[in-house]
């Protein structure tokens, strides 16, 4: 295989490569396995008792079915407002049914707060949480509150917001929501007391009900994952697909004592975790009205008459970062970077240093195309060496092709014996270029999962690196400096080539419309690098003749 057409391939090559990872990003892992101590629509028995220690429960007791889902009704709207945060309760079922991001903008309106729970149209994301057992409160139950709005104080490190249940049994119960300053983390917790004459046993539930509409940010070219997620030490990250829920599929331990469950879209996750030992059962469920729930079950420790038990768990929603993992373990997991994230990782964290020195996510980007320019210059330098040399004897190429003509094995040895006379490797034009190539793959994830760039600008009409450039301006420039660089290198002297690659700039200019903005610098860039690296080398053999070293 001669130069031009190893050019040819590694062009094809980017691109079949960029759809083979965003389908390999979106297969499992490993394939499902139905748990075999499982039930359907996830409702195993979760137990207390002295088994914590296993991370199995192991009392014969079976938690009562999770409630069903009512049709949507609502009760009063509860307001709360931090620092961070907004968010709306409903009374009815005491529910999470709005959460706004106040330091994060809306997709499509910047003059609003991001919304991640909410339940309006046709779109549905809530958290709800209840108790398990006899007369107890559950998501269906009427709560009362003693105001509408609470907001937190100057000073006041946290905010209380207490629900009274309205029950029939012998508890007083109340649902009990903290906020916290500067924070994305919410404590859900139920404080119970037993009025009755007999101990009480209950279990509680905590769980995220969504419908599968993915977000309208996001890559239509390689689309973000959207869905439920399972952590637990055992099995690691997991992603649940919404298809496998459907399926009855159940890859992950759904009976442990460490771990979280989660919604996951781009940029932004919900999970509730819990850091310590309590056994619990996680769970994902297909409701009714297209909608999904994933969440865990726990045993509530047996309260005595007369006294009071509390079960607390806090729910995280907010936006996806590596520092997660300081909260709970593996929750850091949820920046997806797929099957490259030990290129992505260091790639974006000597971005983020970048960008913490010059204060501009768009000047990081160019300045990490520098570095890794300098990196990769040794292959760099003896691809474009490779290249000047086949640019330099491409006369005496088309000289043996006219002599021997339709003979090819002779045409092969004497392009052979050329190629060793005048010392040069026919594949080292293409094959350092194709080693960077992961670098590229890694560098995209890093961008277009990072909420860090999500609507970070550059200058002038760039608003938003991690989204395309609206007037598909840096496209074009990349395309313009696709075609100088393939005037500098040597020009195919087959005619349908020549044709396929005067047009590949044009492909390669539309195919990036649909590419992150900071991605498409930095092809800029590292286009504009190459250029003069490879006129330098092309301009100095020409001059010293194609036997200089």
């Amino acid at each position: 295989m001669d130069t031009r057409r190893l050019f040819l391939f590694l062009i094809f090559f980017l691109s079949i490569f960029l759809l083979w990872d965003s389908w390999q990003r979106f297969q499992h892992p490993a394939p499902p396995v139905v748990a075999k101590d499982a039930v359907p629509q996830g409702q195993t028995a979760v137990v207390s008792g002295d088994s914590a220690s296993t991370g199995v429960p192991a009392a014969t007791a079976q938690a009562p079915a999770l409630p069903a889902q009512e049709a949507a009704t609502t009760g009063q709207k509860i307001k709360v407002k931090t620092d961070w945060l907004y968010a709306e309760i409903d009374t009815n079922g005491g529910s999470l049914r709005r959460l706004d991001f106040l330091r994060h903008h809306d997709t499509l309106d910047r003059s609003k707060p991001f919304s991640l729970l909410q339940q309006r149209d046709a779109h549905t994301y809530i958290a709800q949480a209840g108790l398990l057992g006899t007369d107890l409160p559950n998501h269906n139950t009427q709560f009362s509150a003693e105001t509408n709005e609470y907001q937190i104080a100057d000073g006041q490190d946290a905010l209380v917001v207490r629900l009274s249940a309205a029950t029939n049994g012998a508890e007083k119960i109340n649902k009990i929501y903290t906020f916290h300053r500067s924070s994305y983390v919410i404590d859900v917790a139920f404080e119970i007391e037993n009025t009755g004459a007999e101990p009480l046993s209950p279990f509680a539930y905590f769980q995220l009900v969504r419908d599968q509409v993915p977000p309208a940010e996001g890559s239509k070219f390689l689309p973000t994952y959207t869905g439920p997620a399972v952590y637990t030490d055992q099995e690691k990250f997991q992603k649940v697909h919404f298809s496998d829920i459907d399926k009855g599929k159940i890859a992950y331990p759904n009976k442990t004592n460490d771990g979280w469950v989660g919604m996951l879209q781009h940029y932004f996750v919900a999970a509730w975790f819990l850091n310590d030992k309590t056994p619990r059962e996680f769970y994902t469920t297909a409701l009714k009205n297209g909608l999904y729930s994933a969440g865990m079950k726990i045993p509530v420790a047996t309260i005595a008459p007369g006294q009071t038990g509390t079960v607390s768990v806090p729910l995280y929603a907010g936006p996806a970062t590596s520092s997660l993992d300081n909260l709970t373990p593996g929750l850091g997991l949820t920046v997806d970077y797929g099957w490259l994230t030990i290129l992505s990782t260091p790639l974006f964290w000597v971005l983020s240093f970048l960008q913490g020195w010059v204060q501009n996510w768009g000047i990081a980007i160019i300045l990490l195309t520098i570095l890794i320019k300098l990196l990769f210059f040794p292959l760099s330098a003896a691809s474009y060496r490779s290249m000047a040399k086949m640019r330099v004897v491409a006369p005496k190429l088309e000289k043996i092709k006219q002599q021997y003509g339709e003979d090819k094995e002779r045409l092969h040895k004497a392009r052979m014996e050329l190629y060793q006379t005048e010392k040069i490797n026919p594949l080292g034009g293409c094959l350092p270029m194709i080693v960077q190539i992961p670098v590229f793959i890694a560098l995209y994830w890093a961008i277009l999962a990072s909420v860090e760039l999500r609507y970070a600008p550059f200058f002038g009409w760039i608003q938003d690196l991690s989204a395309p450039d609206p007037y598909y301006i840096l496209p074009l420039i990349m395309g313009a400096s696709m075609i100088i660089q393939s005037r500098l290198s040597p020009a195919p002297p087959d005619p349908m080539q020549a044709k396929i690659m005067r047009t590949m700039p044009i492909v390669f200019s539309v195919v990036f419309f649909f590419f992150p903005a900071g991605l498409v610098l930095y092809s800029i860039v590292n286009n504009v690098l190459s250029i003069a690296q490879q006129w330098v080398i092309t301009r100095r053999l020409e001059n010293k003749g194609v036997a200089a070293s």
